[in-house]
């Protein structure tokens, strides 16, 4: 299939996947159906960018790390109950608190299940920009990208195992009745950075922006505007989840003052904990 029809159908299948996320929502009220859909459909994107026509060597190691990363992702979200009927995502129940209801409607439409679903594109579309241009062999920048993408994602699987473990041990000493010393995860990876899982996971679409200049594209060219989103994004979720976490635990603004936002860093003093 040419680039242009196989970009089209991909527009469609977004279009189609906001408007089911829209309506579910509307029937549910809850409002993560996009959440429950993000590991998905940039694999389904990125796979038909690859074979909807003859899939080349860059094109066939770009769908195999975009499953590999949706892979993992839809097991972490599912074994946290994502997937189970009121897995809402806790931030939207306080965005609904702060606006009004005819505001959120449309803020349902705009951003929830438009922009994301947009978003998802975006990030996905390294893939066409492979596709449309002349097939060239691998070379070290896809050895790079490649690199890169795998570091990161070994180090977002880790940050959410060390999460998932902690959590549970948590959960474990309360319905025990035992103390919990720490309320939240300073140790491991969280030493280095108060969201090393955000911090990868917009590095890796960051590693994947670059099979597109490995293929032929110029270093700064128009679909890189789904790794910069997705960045601006992760910007503002982390702001918000900062500040229901330091109200819920106001010990959390010492671990603030020692560690990094999110670029992994040494800590400047002692653990939060």
């Amino acid at each position: 299939m040419e680039p242009a029809p196989a970009l089209t159908i991909a527009i469609y299948s977004c279009a189609a996947f906001a408007g089911l996320c829209w309506l579910l929502s509307v029937i549910t009220k809850e409002y993560s159906w996009v959440d429950r859909l993000w590991s998905i459909t940039p694999v389904v994107y990125v796979s038909w960018f690859a074979f909807a026509d003859h899939p080349n060597p860059r094109l066939l190691l770009m769908a195999a790390l975009v499953a590999l990363w949706g892979g993992r992702l839809t097991y972490n979200f599912a074994r946290k109950g994502g997937y189970a009927p009121g897995g809402e995502d806790y931030r939207w129940a306080e965005v609904r608190k702060r606006i009004s209801p005819l505001t959120f409607a449309v803020l349902n439409v705009v951003f929830v299940a438009g922009f994301q679903h947009v978003l998802l594109l975006l990030i996905s579309l390294p893939g066409w920009v492979v596709m449309s241009l002349p097939s060239r062999p691998l070379g070290m920048l896809d050895a790079i990208a490649a690199g890169g993408f795998l570091l990161f994602w070994c180090g977002e699987a880790l940050a959410d195992e060390q999460q998932w473990r902690f959590q549970n041990d948590k959960k474990r000493r309360q319905k025990a009745g035992l103390p919990v010393r720490h309320k939240f995860l300073t140790t491991g990876l969280f030493r280095w950075s108060r969201h090393p899982n955000f911090f990868s996971e917009q590095a890796m679409w960051w590693c994947f922006y670059l099979f597109g200049v490995a293929a032929g594209a110029p270093w700064l060219h128009w679909s890189i505007i789904g790794a910069v989103l997705l960045t601006a994004l992760f910007q503002m979720s982390t702001r918000l989840t900062e500040a229901l976490t330091l109200r819920k635990y106001p010990e959390y603004a010492r671990y603030q003052q020692t560690t990094s936002r999110l670029w992994p860093w040494p800590p400047s003093g002692p653990s939060g904990r």
